[in-house]
């Protein structure tokens, strides 16, 4: 079908957004977690947080996050490890269910997607995109038992600030007509393209809303950030948004950069900024569900003149430190002398990750981590304070520890089965025991069994069903 912009003078694109995806499918699943702070990635000394519940976000708990800074904020969320075949299963069912609306479903990662429905529904107006959109939205919590936020407007731009003005669980639909007033008071922020740097460059002119920068003048913003950038954010500022929806939209790099405020030269903190870039990367790759081949690092220098060196693995990677070592060793062969002002780090040739299991790689340490202090103890999880072969009961106040040892056989939030216990989940492991929480999806909130983590009655387990 050919690819066209879409009617800018209908309300016909639709943005969806399942809300806190990876949280939420783990409080669905674990009766227990409903309700609670849930972080998911990262659980090691390094981890990185992918996803965190409302409720742990009332925390200041976010994605991209450092794992132990998300502890010190709540030390009594869940944090669990992720279970990308469980994550994988349930976005496959919502985009079923969006491609039955429309042949134009452009997926963006595993919990989002844009959906044109030109095609299908002539003559939209409000009133029949509210109801085609809240029959989605009431399909999808039949089929998944989960919420979606879905933003509607005359553009993918409009449909996607629209969808995560009143999430979770929301629906707003914008017409052609109040497009400008409702962008208009948001912060510039809110508009792709504007990160912290251009979002201070902007401040600092007295751009400070998407009117005020809608009503800047173009010669003057091409100066500040460049004709391409400055161009098109002006677009946007204006709700001049042709970008069609693609369907089979297959992303070819996922990166992060950084520029800054003055040049660096000092190697030992551009590798650090490196890294975090890494971990950065590495919670897109788990979002997309993807891992890649080539590793590049890309520097603009002093004078704005631009390196890029990359490097191709042998086997494709969503591991942060293997990405980190890549990294790290194309900016050794980079003289830095004379300053760095711009410092990226992608991953391209991407491909579908196939392991169970991709956030379980985020706990990875980069190159160059040390490991905990010689003779630290490890506060005890769960796991560690009940007797081995003994039961918790309901409602007793069990701590998540931190993480059990990063080669332990058990990882937080697995799901697992006991040969008399039947179907549960591992709520904490460490010093060669491990705790079971059995309850599932449409179970009471469950009793806790502890076990030594060699128990042969104790299996892992593919996801429950919903």
């Amino acid at each position: 079908m050919p690819v066209a912009a879409p009617d800018a003078t209908r309300p016909s694109v639709l943005h969806l957004d399942l809300d806190a995806f990876f949280a939420a499918v783990e409080q669905r699943d674990k009766p227990s977690l409903r309700g609670k702070p849930v972080v998911v990635g990262g659980t090691g000394w390094r981890g990185v947080v992918a996803t965190a519940s409302y409720e742990a976000r009332a925390y200041g708990i976010g994605s991209a996050m450092p794992t132990m800074e998300a502890r010190r904020r709540c030390h009594n969320a869940a944090f669990l490890a992720g279970r990308f075949a469980a994550y994988r299963t349930v976005s496959q069912q919502v985009m079923a269910l969006a491609h039955e609306l429309s042949p134009l479903v452009e997926q963006v990662s595993l919990d989002e997607a844009y959906v044109d429905l030109t095609p299908t529904h002539p003559g939209l107006d409000v009133a029949e995109v509210s109801r085609v959109a809240e029959e989605f939205r009431a399909r999808v919590r039949a089929v998944t038992g989960l919420t979606v936020s879905v933003g509607a407007g005359p553009s993918k731009l409009v449909a996607k600030i629209a969808s995560d003005l009143r999430k979770p669980d929301a629906l707003v639909v914008v017409p052609p007509a109040e497009q400008h007033a409702l962008l208009g008071p948001l912060p510039v922020r809110r508009l792709p393209g504007v990160g912290a740097v251009t979002g201070e460059r902007l401040t600092r002119v007295g751009i400070r809303t998407v009117a005020d920068l809608a009503a800047a003048d173009e010669a003057e913003l091409v100066r500040m950030v460049g004709r391409a950038h400055g161009t098109g954010l002006l677009a946007y500022a204006r709700a001049v948004d042709p970008r069609p929806v693609v369907p089979e939209r297959d992303a070819k790099s996922v990166s992060a950069e950084e520029t800054f405020a003055v040049d660096l030269t000092d190697r030992r903190e551009l590798a650090e900024r490196a890294r975090r870039m890494v971990d950065r990367v590495a919670v897109r790759l788990a979002a997309g569900g993807v891992s890649g081949r080539t590793v590049t690092v890309k520097l603009r220098r002093y004078d704005f003149t631009t390196l890029n060196r990359s490097r191709t693995l042998a086997q494709p990677t969503a591991a942060p430190r293997e990405i980190a070592a890549a990294a790290l060793a194309l900016l050794e062969g980079i003289d830095v002398a004379d300053g760095v002002r711009l410092l990226g780090v992608g991953v391209s040739g991407l491909t579908e990750y196939t392991q169970q299991d991709l956030l379980a790689e985020l706990d990875e340490p980069a190159a160059g981590d040390a490991d905990p202090a010689p003779g630290a103890e490890p506060e005890q999880t769960a796991g560690q304070q009940a007797e081995v072969g003994g039961v918790l009961p309901l409602g007793s106040a069990v701590p998540y520890g931190p993480p059990a040892p990063p080669r332990s056989a058990w990882s937080p939030g697995q799901d697992v089965a006991h040969d008399e216990h039947g179907p549960g989940w591992v709520q904490g492991s460490g010093v060669g025991r491990v705790t079971v929480r059995f309850e599932g999806p449409h179970t009471p909130a469950g009793r806790i069994h502890t076990f030594a983590d060699d128990d042969p009655a104790l299996h892992p387990a593919p996801p429950p069903r919903w």
